[in-house]
């Protein structure tokens, strides 16, 4: 690994008095390796990364990590492309550093999950194997058990890529009912009620999306809460929308949801191409998409398409380097429609997929192409992106990262 920070000051560890803020961040790559860091910013205000340790091998292509932080527990995935199965680990935080507790089979080609149903059980997206599974999560020690898998044998779209079903994420609605999943492969957005007493779902009717599209990742929204599943809208349900993210058609959307008894409908309210007002490149690959954490802008990523420039972490090389683009949209929290307000450089290549920390004011970038995570300042007020206050290089294939901060999700907003 090759560690750089603004200024290049050597990093220190957390405990040292000159560090006026530190965060640990935990970071994920198809190298196999979940590496802890510490982004320390000292009195100075500059800042710097440090390892605090690395989970060599435990997932050979280590493909996202999701946060319980009620249980300081982090559950990462194993992609597993040339396996027939995959694996879920379950790491316990012990001083912010991860030690794999325990490991569960499951199908191969896992790529996101999402706890659920108030923390007693995750769901699992399973891009390779065209599944969704669902395991329970013991309330003494976190540990998993299956109690359910959903294969899915839809006929694919019209696309190339779309050979087959592609889910590739599972999210929980606001009120902690539903479980949704976009299906890149089939064009749809595959529904699932959640039984509260047990945990298991109940497939519904799924939506369609335009044919192609290949939707990928997105976040509903909600004026009145913070993102993340929970029970916070659970008297307020007509006031909901979903932001979706479309890999093939490289586009995002607004949708407005509805609650009926049947499950969820969905009717467009806007949709721009993601490149807002550039044209989309030739070849480009749509992949991320979240809220912030103050609830007012929509953020996503496009990859494959590196027409900015990000400065060299190289001091003595002033050759810039190429980067994909990270966006900001103005969410309209009355209509729920987005507004393109501009693309930024996201620091390298292949943009995955990032997080933004709780204060709003920093993103971590996970880079897959580059091999890099970097820190981009984060301007609260705008939502736009600037400079890169740390990064890190020689990492892998990144996959994710995400902030260990310990701020629960879907908490009302003050």
């Amino acid at each position: 690994m090759r560690f750089h920070a603004l200024r290049n000051i050597t990093a220190t560890t957390c405990v040292v008095a000159t560090v006026a803020e530190c965060t640990v961040l935990h970071v994920a790559s198809y190298s196999g390796n979940v590496t802890t860091f510490d982004l320390k910013r000292n009195d100075k205000g500059i800042y710097s990364l440090a390892t605090l340790g690395v989970t060599n091998g435990s997932a050979p292509q280590a493909s996202w990590l999701e946060l319980d932080a009620k249980k300081k527990t982090v559950y990462g995935l194993d992609e597993a492309w040339s396996t027939p199965n995959g694996t879920i680990t379950v790491y316990s935080n012990k001083k912010n550093v991860l030690e794999i507790s325990k490991k569960y089979t499951t199908l191969a080609g896992a790529v996101s999950t999402i706890v659920y149903n108030g923390g007693k059980a995750l769901a699992v997206a399973h891009y390779g194997a065209q599944a969704l599974t669902t395991w329970s999560i013991a309330a003494n020690d976190g540990a998993l058990s299956n109690i359910g898998n959903f294969i899915f044998s839809t006929p694919p779209g019209p696309v190339p890529q779309q050979d087959k079903s592609h889910p590739h994420e599972a999210l929980v609605d606001p009120t902690d009912s539903y479980i949704l999943v976009p299906d890149l492969g089939s064009d749809l957005l595959r529904t699932f009620a959640i039984n509260a007493a047990d945990s298991k779902l109940r497939e519904l009717t799924p939506f369609k999306v335009p044919a192609g599209s290949g939707p990928r990742h997105g976040s509903f929204y909600t004026p009145a809460c913070k993102p993340g599943p929970g029970k916070c809208l659970a008297a307020n349900k007509e006031n909901t929308y979903f932001f979706l993210v479309s890999e093939l058609a490289n586009t995002v959307s607004s949708y407005k949801v509805t609650y009926g008894k049947d499950g969820l409908g969905f009717t467009l309210v806007s949709s721009s191409g993601i490149y807002g007002n550039v044209s989309t490149p030739t070849g480009a690959a749509a992949a991320e998409g979240i809220l912030s954490p103050d609830n007012k802008f929509f953020h996503t990523t496009g990859r494959n398409a590196p027409f900015l420039t990000t400065p060299n972490p190289d001091s003595a090389n002033t050759t810039a380097l190429a980067s994909d683009a990270i966006q900001t949209w103005a969410i309209d929290a009355a209509t729920g429609k987005l507004t393109f307000q501009g693309s930024y450089p996201a620091g390298g290549v292949t943009p995955r997929q990032f997080s933004i920390n709780a204060k709003g004011d920093m993103a971590a970038v996970g880079l897959q192409t580059t091999g890099r995570l970097v820190i981009l300042k984060r301007d609260i007020a705008s939502g736009a992106f600037g400079a890169v206050l740390a990064s890190v290089e020689g990492l892998g294939g990144v996959t994710t990262s995400i902030w260990d901060e310990g701020n629960p999700r879907y908490a009302p907003l003050a």
